[in-house]
This record gives structure tokens, C-alpha cells and sequence, in this order.
């Protein structure tokens, strides 16, 4: 391991300029470079490079962060591993710190599980097209399904033998450990003998970003009733399904280049539409639409289709993930196939250009999609009518971008020829109610066997998500890079007093134990409070250089900006007031909101724990928590009063 003193030198080394020129042109503009990303394909360069801060930052696809994060990206590189190509360019001798057993044990397992995923991908596709039982079954299956050796070189596409333990027996040959073959699941082990998870089923490897193997999908070639069709990896230290998506390492590439995903189901779908040309499609593999899925998605383009079936379930598939994707401000659309197809089978019956027409002319952005299937259904019941509309505003109320929502929301009202004041009133409501139902709220449990508050509980901790990451990227931007920036504020007991911004942010966040819901930015900003009061000045560098990769990533994405102050107002003489000279005001509001959002959702986390707990069992922990609820429900008192003079 490379000590920290080390690592101090390498990044104060790195000029950013320097390392991102050995890789792209950079042409100087204004105090920044900007060049043309080498991480897509790209007419007008967006890859700004900010010497000032030592960030790099691409527009087009998000990529980004210091020197370190960029050679790790560009050349797919772990942090040592990048810190020591650095260390090679700038002649920085390196010192390794030795790890820990525990540090070594884990590297090793990780490690270790990584060659035998790799393992099996490759003994699975050489089954498929070397050996005689998977050219007779598991090659002829694919051949009849349509999907070519290209798809399935591409892909890495393979096939299990059906003979019991034949892949387990090879990997025990190889020396792979038989404890780590049963945790990633390749292996099963029965009462009389161990046996092939995947035996007799056609394979479907699944990548992570970096195109390493890390689970499997395996299609069963019977046709009986008792037979899942597919089997998947379990959960492992490699693979966390939530946030995969089959074939986003084959289509990472498209999606840049096209700036637009398809979202489809199934692994044939993926492969069916790679086949036909359409290389921007990644799958869901069968499992609920997840955030984190999403998330990944959003690495690479803001535009997001779903291709589902159009039978009710894909109907309802549809409807249940646009909500998911508009709470992580993405543009979403959906496309409903005829009755009874599929995207892999309408890509077999239609050509390239049609399937591609055909999505075109199809797709309609969530509104039109939502609205005119609820209000179809509807007809002219206004009890019905009534109950379409609450159903759109509450996906419209998911909308974090303040902005947006209120676009869709003079859509909404056209649409519905609804007076666009009903529908602000509807989504204002959906935000404040759960506040104005806490200040009439008794202090009591909620009764163990409430079904219905229990439930109307949990919708309300899953709707408030929606909303925390815009207000905690915006606290965490003043954070880092207004941490000694001096307020003017007014204490309890009406003095006025200054302070800096990093103090004022942990001092009105710290005292009511708040956590940030992001676990990066809860991460962030409690490092930054570790390193604030150990007597330490806050800087941005301490951000942006920070041995953690993905802290000093999300620190880049917090604080820069597309957009840069045109000179035309300076020769004007146009005052522009800057965001740091309106500290005093945005940092007091935005903690005001936050702190009630806050504050809301642990209160009512706090009555769904009450709700499942019995009083004879637990009377201490409830005693407990209904004394904390009380002390949450009087400082959210403190902040209601002022919350609707700020959020619009």
C-alpha cells in the first residue's frame, strides 16, 4: 500500500494540464483547456480542464474528476495503480506501506473470485462452440433463436454441460477453490455430491463496466412446467444486481455516441438488438428497475427509453420504472411494442431501419404515456378522471429539478385542461402535508397492527428519496468550496455573530444528528468534519485529492459548472451578483429545507419502527424512540413555520 506521504507528493506533482495533454489536444479558453473527450466519440469538444482547480470535467459523458481519476478511467487502471503510473511520469520514488493480514486475505479473495468468473466465461464459451454436446444443443439453440458467432463472440455467450459436475470437476483440476465456487454460486453441493448450478443451460455472462466477467444468467433449454426459465449468480463480493445491467459494457460505447439508452428486459433482448444494429440497449435481466441501475445509466446519457412488451405486465412494468428514473432528473420516454412481441422478437420480423422508425414514432415522453392510458381507462368516470390525475401529479412530484417540474407541469395542464394553479396547489400539498400532519400528530406509538399508517409511512420515506440529492449536492458544493468563507448569522439568543461556512454547516446539521441520504455525500461531509476538527483548515483539495477515487469523483460532478460568465457582461458593466456573494442567503435557506426534509423522513422511519414493534417485548426501545421522536417532531416545529416562505 502506498503511504499517505507518498500519495501527497504524486498529487501536488500532477498538473492536470500535463496529464490529460499526453492524451488529448487541449486548446486554451478563457482560464480553463478544452479538448475533445477521449472517452466518446464526440464533433464538438466538451472535455474542459480546469488547471485553476485541477479537475478535469467532460460534458458529453460525465467522465471526469482529478489526475488520478482520469488515467484510472483511460486506461482502466485501480488507484495504485494510477497513483503509480503518475508516480513513474513525475520521477516520484514509491513507498508502500505493508497491509494488514485482514487487508491481504481480502485483496487475495477478491482476486481469487475474479479468476475463477474469468475461468468460467471462458469455459463456457469454449463448451458452447468446441465441445461436442454444446455444438449439438446449446450452439443449435442460439443458431435457432437467430443470434450469430458475432453475438455471441461479442457477448462471450456459452453452455453448460448437462452432466452433473463436469465444469466443477474442471475448475477442482485448475485448483479453484471449492468454498469460492460455491459462493459465487457455480457450484451447488447436494446431500450425496456437488453439482453445476448451470448445468444443461445456455449461459449469458454478465460484465461490469471494465468487461471482466463477474455473474452469470443461464436460460434452461427445457420446456417443462417445474423448470425456471433462468438462474442467475447469487449476490457476491462482485456482483450486486441492483447495480448491474446486462450489457452495458458492450453498450457503453453506443449510448455516448447516440446519447440515448434503451432499457429492455431480458438478455436475448440485449443480444437481439445488438444483432440488429441497435448497440445502445442494456437489460434489467428480470428484476425491478433499481436506482443504482439507473444511476449507471446516467453515467453515460441523460435520455432513457423503455422497451417493454405490451401486455398488462410490461404495462405495469413501465409505469412503476418512470417514476424511478424522473427522481434521478433524467429524460424519460416509453415505447409500448404491439401486443404479444417482444424486443427480441420484433427485432427478428423487422429490419434495422423499421425497428428504429417504429421506436421514433411510438415513443411518447411520460406524460402523454401516463396520461392517455390512465384517462383511456378512465373514460369519463370523474371519480376515475380524478384518481389518473393524483397518479400523474405524484410521478410529476418525483422531479427533483425545481425547473423541470414545473415544465411538466404546464404540459400536465394543457393536457388535462386543468388550470395550471390546481396542479401546483396538488404537488405543493404532496411536499407539505406530511409536515402540517406532524405538528397535529400525537406523540403516541403508532399502533403495532396499523396496516394502512404503516403503509402510508413507508410511501412517504420512499417519495422524500426523491428529493435529498439536489439540496445535498448544493450543501456540499458551499462546503467545499466556501469551507472559510465568513457568515453573518443570528445565534438563539439573538446575537449576531460570524462564522464560517464550514462551521455554520456542521454546527445546524451536527446538533439535530442528521445524516446525508447519499452515502457518498454522508461520507463526504462527515470526513470533512473528522478533518475540520482535528485542527485542520478545510480546502477544496482536500476534497478533490482525496485517496478515496469516487469521493474526489463526486466532489469534480458537486462543483463544476457547464457554464462559464460570458465576458459581454463585464464590458457591459453588468452587475452579476456571484453565488459566493449570495452565501448568506442560499446556505441559511437551503439548510432550512434540508434540515426539515431531514427531520421528516427520520420521523417517520421512527413511527414505521414503532409500528412494527410489540409493547411487551420492546417497551424499553419504544420508550426510547418515542422520546427521540418527540425531540425530532419539536425541531421540526422549529422549521415549519419557515419552510413555505421557501420552497416554491
Amino acid at each position: 500500500m502506498i503511504d499517505q506521504q507518498t500519495i501527497g507528493r504524486i498529487l501536488d506533482a500532477a498538473d492536470i494540464v500535463e496529464v490529460v495533454s499526453d492524451f488529448v489536444s487541449l486548446k486554451k479558453r478563457g482560464v480553463n483547456y478544452i479538448g475533445h473527450c477521449p472517452f466518446h466519440n464526440e464533433k464538438t469538444p466538451s472535455f474542459t480542464v480546469s488547471p485553476s482547480k485541477g479537475i478535469c470535467k467532460c460534458f458529453g459523458c460525465g467522465a471526469g474528476g482529478n489526475a488520478v481519476n482520469f488515467i484510472m478511467e483511460l486506461e482502466n487502471l485501480s488507484y495504485p495503480e494510477a497513483l503509480k503510473y503518475l508516480a513513474r511520469k513525475y520521477n516520484i520514488p514509491i513507498e508502500e506501506k505493508e497491509l494488514s493480514k485482514e487487508e491481504k486475505d481480502e485483496k487475495s479473495k477478491l482476486e481469487s473470485l475474479r479468476i475463477i468468473t474469468e475461468f468460467a466465461g471462458k469455459y463456457f464459451n469454449d463448451t458452447l462452440l468446441n465441445n461436442d454436446e454444446g455444438t449439438t444443443i446449446g450452439l443449435s439453440y442460439l443458431q435457432e433463436r437467430g443470434i450469430n458467432r458475432n453475438t455471441i463472440n461479442k457477448f462471450q455467450l456459452g453452455y453448460c454441460p448437462n452432466t452433473g459436475d463436469a465444469f466443477t470437476q474442471q475448475a477442482l483440476k485448475n485448483g479453484y477453490n471449492k468454498a469460492l465456487l460455491v459462493e459465487l454460486g457455480l457450484t451447488k453441493t447436494g446431500q450425496y455430491s456437488d453439482f453445476d448450478f448451470f448445468k444443461g443451460r445456455v449461459i449469458f455472462p454478465i460484465h461490469n463496466l471494465a468487461g471482466h466477467v463477474i455473474a452469470f444468467g443461464g436460460r434452461t433449454l427445457k420446456a417443462t412446467k417445474d423448470t425456471a426459465k433462468y438462474f442467475n449468480s447469487p449476490e457476491s463480493p462482485l456482483y450486486h444486481k441492483s447495480d448491474v445491467l446486462y450489457g452495458i459494457y458492450q453498450a457503453k460505447k453506443a449510448i455516448t455516441q447516440e446519447n440515448k439508452c434503451y432499457l429492455v428486459e431480458g438478455y436475448t433482448d440485449v443480444t437481439s438488438l445488438f444483432q440488429s444494429g441497435i448497440e445502445n440497449a442494456v437489460a434489467s435481466s428480470g428484476t425491478a428497475l433499481t436506482t443504482g441501475q439507473i444511476r449507471l445509466i446516467k453515467r453515460f446519457t441523460q435520455n432513457i427509453t423503455i422497451i417493454y412488451d405490451g401486455d398488462a405486465a410490461g404495462i405495469k412494468a413501465a409505469l412503476k420504472g418512470i417514476d424511478l428514473v424522473l427522481e434521478q432528473t433524467m429524460n424519460v420516454r416509453v415505447v409500448l411494442l404491439p401486443d404479444g412481441e417482444d424486443p427480441d422478437s420484433f427485432s427478428k420480423t423487422n429490419s434495422h431501419e423499421a425497428f428504429r422508425k417504429y421506436i421514433e414514432e411510438q415513443e411518447k415522453d411520460f406524460i402523454h404515456f401516463k396520461a392517455e392510458l390512465l384517462l383511456h381507462e378512465a373514460k369519463d368516470d370523474p371519480v376515475k378522471r380524478a384518481e389518473a390525475t393524483r397518479s400523474i401529479v405524484e410521478s410529476i412530484s418525483k422531479i427533483p429539478d425545481t425547473f423541470i417540474r414545473g415544465e411538466f407541469t404546464r404540459s400536465t395542464a394543457r393536457l388535462l385542461k386543468i388550470k395550471e394553479e390546481v396542479l401546483n396547489q396538488e404537488i405543493r400539498q404532496r411536499v407539505f402535508n406530511q409536515i402540517e400532519k406532524i405538528n397535529k400528530t400525537q406523540l403516541s406509538p403508532v399502533p403495532p397492527d396499523n396496516q394502512e399508517i404503516r403503509k402510508q409511512t413507508q410511501d412517504f420515506v420512499d417519495f422524500d428519496k426523491a428529493y435529498f440529492h439536489e439540496i445535498e449536492s448544493s450543501l456540499l458544493k458551499y462546503l467545499i468550496k466556501y469551507p472559510n468563507n465568513n457568515l453573518t448569522v443570528e445565534s438563539d439568543f439573538n446575537e449576531v455573530k460570524s462564522i464560517t461556512c464550514a462551521q455554520y454547516l456542521f454546527d445546524e446539521l451536527m446538533i439535530d444528528e442528521i445524516n446525508f441520504a447519499n452515502e457518498i455525500y454522508n461520507e463526504m461531509f462527515h470526513l470533512a468534519f473528522e478533518h475540520f476538527h482535528k485542527g485542520n483548515k478545510l480546502s477544496i483539495d482536500f476534497f478533490i485529492n482525496h485517496e478515496k477515487p469516487y469521493i474526489s469523483k463526486a466532489a469534480t460532478d458537486i462543483i463544476v459548472s457547464k457554464y462559464e460568465l460570458s465576458e459581454l457582461f463585464v464590458k457591459q458593466n453588468i452587475e452579476i451578483i456571484k453565488e459566493e456573494d449570495r452565501l448568506k442567503t442560499l446556505l441559511p435557506n437551503n439548510i432550512i429545507i434540508y434540515k426539515s426534509r431531514s427531520l421528516n423522513k427520520a420521523a417517520k422511519e421512527i413511527e414505521l419502527k414503532l409500528s412494527e414493534l410489540n409493547d411487551n417485548d420492546h417497551w424499553e426501545e419504544i420508550i426510547q424512540l418515542t422520546s427521540k421522536l418527540a425531540r425530532i417532531k419539536n425541531a421540526l416545529k422549529e422549521v415549519s413555520l419557515l419552510i413555505k416562505r421557501i420552497i416554491p
